[in-house]
């Protein structure tokens, strides 16, 4: 998962929350009680972990992102590069603590379990975490819901802003500081028993609340991530490559995916799970925890690539609606979807691909629908190519046709 892009402004989501009056505040004075009854009510709201760290720049791993970028690991991701995300208090000068919690999705199915094991020939892949409803808009209503919390327990009114992952923050070092989880070498926090399947959010707070341990790192020796990432994009341990991370590729990149890395993307439409798959703090026999609000729909389980490929306008909306694939556009999906029929290596695939290339109105969909054809066997697909090279204007589609043909 890459961060959004949310506007930043030094009040962006700020708001001022007042006890009700409904509830008597907390008659312990000290920190430490103030800090338990918060942490009480942050897993009464349902988030499975929450920790405290100080509103204090994070100054090591600010310089980590700024080697990052300067090697252009970041590709398009330009926004990652303008704000100062290791300073916290930028976000709410008010704020005295940053409070950081955790919410499991539904990840690995137990041992044993045949959920992964009948997939329907022409389907795609979503990553998990946005399979259910929009994690955005589910963390910051808790959020919302702790700082009022934190009015009623202390009984006066806090200034509070809640952040989920577009706010320009290093979320996982601030994980990582309020003892939630640790980084893993694949840069995803793991959460002790829950493991990376789950979602972050914070609360900049203007409350003095006593701060939990970090957590030091725990792989140990263990690189199967690093291994099993099907595009090579680890540098090395702690170190993406975002250009070649299929999450980058489906979703943060609007262009053209690179040739060479189509076929390793397989099915994957939007984000990818491959490393969270593999890594050891995933295997369980019993299920986790995982919070209902985040509960996959079944339209996104095993989304249809052809209707994918075939999205009208008003049917976008309805397959994005309140969903995390709202980040990408229909023309996105549609590159997608026709790179995963290509890698589908399915005949059946070959008719809505010629349709696609005959009629979708953007280019960037006819090429990769293009691609997708010269990857497919039998005699149709070059029928097709070849059928649709003399009616095609656009030189990058042309391109595609002509390697497919040489391809097959």
């Amino acid at each position: 998962m890459f961060p959004l892009r949310e506007a930043f402004t030094p009040d962006f989501g700020v708001a001022r929350h007042h006890p009700s009056g409904s509830a008597a505040p907390l008659s312990e004075p000290r920190p430490s009680a103030l800090g338990d009854a918060i942490r009480d009510a942050a897993l009464g709201l349902g988030f499975a972990r929450v920790g405290f760290c100080p509103v204090e720049p994070f100054e090591s791993a600010g310089r980590a992102l700024d080697d990052w970028l300067r090697q252009g690991h970041h590709g398009e991701m330009g926004y990652l590069a303008g704000e100062a995300r290791h300073e916290p208090h930028r976000l709410l000068p008010q704020a005295r603590t940053l409070i950081v919690v955790a919410m499991p999705y539904a990840g690995n199915p137990a041992e044993g379990s045949a959920d992964e094991g009948r997939r329907l020939p022409l389907t795609g892949q979503i990553a998990r975490y946005a399979r259910g409803a929009d994690y955005h808009s589910v963390l910051k209503e808790r959020l919302r819901l702790l700082a009022d919390r934190c009015a009623e327990l202390t009984g006066h009114s806090v200034l509070a802003r809640p952040c989920v992952d577009s706010a320009p923050l290093l979320e996982r070092e601030a994980a990582r500081r309020a003892g939630i989880g640790f980084t893993a070498k694949s840069t995803l926090t793991i959460a002790p028993g829950l493991g990376s399947y789950v979602l972050l959010g914070e609360l900049l707070i203007d409350l003095e609340l006593a701060p939990d341990q970090p957590l030091a790192r725990g792989c140990g020796s263990c690189t199967t991530c690093l291994v099993a990432c099907p595009t090579s994009a680890f540098v090395d341990a702690y170190t993406l490559d975002a250009r070649r991370c299929i999450s980058y590729l489906t979703i943060e990149l609007k262009g053209a995916i690179p040739r060479a890395l189509r076929p390793l993307i397989g099915r994957w439409v939007f984000g990818c799970d491959v490393c969270q798959e593999v890594c050891p703090f995933n295997q369980s026999r019993r299920p986790r925890p995982t919070d209902p609000a985040l509960a996959p729909h079944a339209r996104l389980s095993e989304p249809e690539l052809v209707s994918l490929l075939e999205l009208s306008a008003s049917g976008y909306r309805r397959f994005v609606k309140r969903s995390a694939l709202r980040r990408i556009g229909r023309v996105q999906l549609q590159r997608n979807a026709a790179v995963a029929l290509g890698n589908s290596g399915l005949p059946e695939a070959a008719q809505p691909l010629g349709r696609s290339l005959a009629e979708n109105p953007s280019a960037l969909v006819r090429a990769h629908a293009a691609w997708a054809l010269g990857r497919l066997p039998g005699p149709a697909a070059p029928e097709l190519l070849r059928a649709h090279r003399a009616r095609e204007r656009e030189s990058s589609v042309l391109e595609e046709i002509e390697i497919a043909l040489e391809r097959g």
